[in-house]
């Protein structure tokens, strides 16, 4: 199971896009050509599975191009989406994978028997976590902790996610920590960490939460995995398979097989591959951060005119989301999740602390979350909401950082109706409203994939594309290709709805 800097690269996120720099995961089978070189099968359906990496070969004679991926080390190739070696990230290698139950390259779609990989016998499970290299040790964080919460703050904040130029990083607040990480069920367990046998020093982490998956008509319990984390001067220690074998060995000690995690790196193998898109809010700061740049025969004023925002929303009883508003949330947003076929199933008891705001002075708000409540019958046919991740700009002399908000969950009762113009028509509105609110709240950059029905509204809303891919992917659990919202080009792509419901942070 697993996510992280090494595993999960959300560098795309912490900056760049098409206006920027990007973001955006899998293994194989060893083939009759060497235990580190591609079947022909094997290349074929990592092209498909994959529509930046198959845009990026699209000039190829389609035999060639496979040729070129055969003749590759995997454990190259794996590292990221380019043929280039861009997006190269240190990561948990394809030997270990290979033995890990995880769905291969080479599994023909045709006969995919959805379900878990592996039967778990819970009596077979250790009850002690592998030994660690000498020097260093396990450790249980416990977040309830300042001392223990601002470790793990510093660990992220220094060696965490940052884009290929090592401009930004993601700067992970205290608040958004406790928000991500002791959500409804959370156990402290799962908050894994290794330290220094002498100093104590907090070196490395991985974490989960517990939560319900909807894949296509089946529900199943799983863990989300996040903030996997090494410290750099680490990395050569093949810390991440360790990791990720501790922290899988504890939820099966708790009963979850299965995990769902999202990386910026093809590991085996992507259930589904979403794009970043980005939406400048103050274009002038992402410029004179490298965030932007400016387009070839535009002007700054003209790029500033272009992302002008209205200085007030439009639609019509639109107000922010109170705890009384939960039930109707829940339910609304329930009833349009079940579309997708992987979602999010939520309690009620997820909705309050994943979408309602609490004013704490002493703690950074982390969610903003708005509804929309008709003025006549009192009912709430709309709600959006979004997330507070900020990046740390890397030695800038003007700029410390870049405010993004990132489009969370959100519903609208149009919906549910036939009529997908009306749909479309309705979520540039509200989309527009968000892009409004969030610009008032000072952030600087609005970040959305194509997941959900975002492609309805993307490019229209002058989003941005970020030139990498997000990948999902579930452990111990094999299913057919969930669409990603792009099409073959990789972008946003109407038709190719309906894939993807969950938001990872």
């Amino acid at each position: 199971m697993s996510d992280s800097k090494d595993i999960d690269d959300k560098a795309t996120q912490a900056g760049t896009s098409k206006t920027s720099k990007s973001d955006g995961k899998k293994p194989a089978k060893d083939g009759e050509q060497g235990q580190n070189k591609m079947t022909t099968k094997m290349a074929e359906s990592l092209l498909e599975m994959n529509p930046a990496l198959k845009n990026e070969m699209a000039g190829m004679d389609k035999g060639k191009a496979a040729e070129i991926l055969r003749n590759l080390d995997l454990s190259d190739l794996l590292t990221g989406m380019s043929v280039g070696g861009k997006n190269q990230k240190d990561m948990a290698s394809y030997k270990f994978w290979q033995t890990q139950p995880v769905p291969r390259f080479d599994d023909k779609e045709e006969s995919i028997t959805e379900g878990p990989i592996k039967r778990i016998d819970p009596a077979k499970v250790s009850k002690e976590p592998d030994a660690l290299v000498e020097g260093f040790e396990w450790s249980t964080l416990d977040l309830t902790n300042q001392e223990e919460l601002h470790e793990l703050y510093d660990l992220l904040t220094n060696h965490y996610v940052e884009d290929d130029n090592a401009m930004f990083r993601f700067n992970y607040s205290r608040s958004f920590l406790h928000w991500a990480l002791m959500s409804p069920g959370w156990k402290k367990e799962w908050h894994v960490g290794v330290r220094a046998s002498k100093s104590k020093k907090l070196v490395a982490s991985i974490c989960g939460v517990p939560t319900e998956l909807r894949v296509r008509d089946k529900k199943i319990k799983v863990t989300e995995i996040n903030f996997l984390c090494i410290h750099k001067k680490l990395r050569s220690k093949r810390l991440t398979p360790v990791l990720i074998k501790e922290i899988t060995r504890r939820c099966y000690l708790n009963g979850i097989y299965q995990a769902i995690y999202t990386a910026g790196v093809i590991l085996p193998t992507p259930v589904s591959s979403c794009r970043y898109y980005h939406r400048p809010l103050d274009w002038l700061k992402l410029y004179e951060v490298g965030f932007s740049p400016l387009p070839p025969g535009s002007t700054k004023a003209r790029q500033i005119t272009k992302n002008h925002l209205p200085s007030s929303t439009s639609t019509p009883g639109l107000r922010p989301m109170e705890s009384k508003d939960i039930d109707a949330v829940h339910d609304l947003l329930e009833r349009y999740l079940v579309k997708f076929n992987l979602n999010q199933a939520f309690t009620r008891e997820e909705i309050e602390h994943w979408l309602v705001h609490k004013e704490n002075p002493s703690q950074e708000q982390v969610v903003w979350s708005y509804v929309v409540e008709d003025p006549e019958t009192h009912k709430i046919t709309d709600f959006f909401s979004f997330y507070n991740l900020e990046s740390s700009v890397i030695q800038h002399p003007k700029h410390k950082n870049v405010r993004a908000a990132y489009l969370y969950y959100y519903a609208t009762e149009t919906a549910f109706g036939e009529d997908k113009k009306a749909l479309k028509e309705r979520l540039l509105m509200l989309m527009n409203d968000a892009l409004i609110l969030a610009k008032k709240s000072q952030f600087d950059v609005f970040n959305a994939l194509t997941l959900h029905d975002n492609p309805m509204f993307l490019e229209q809303l002058k989003f941005g594309a970020g030139d990498g891919q997000l990948h999902f992917y579930i452990y111990n659990y094999r299913a057919a290709p969930i669409p990603g919202g792009v099409n073959e080009k990789n972008l946003p792509d109407e038709n190719k709805m309906g894939g993807v419901g969950v938001v990872m942070l």
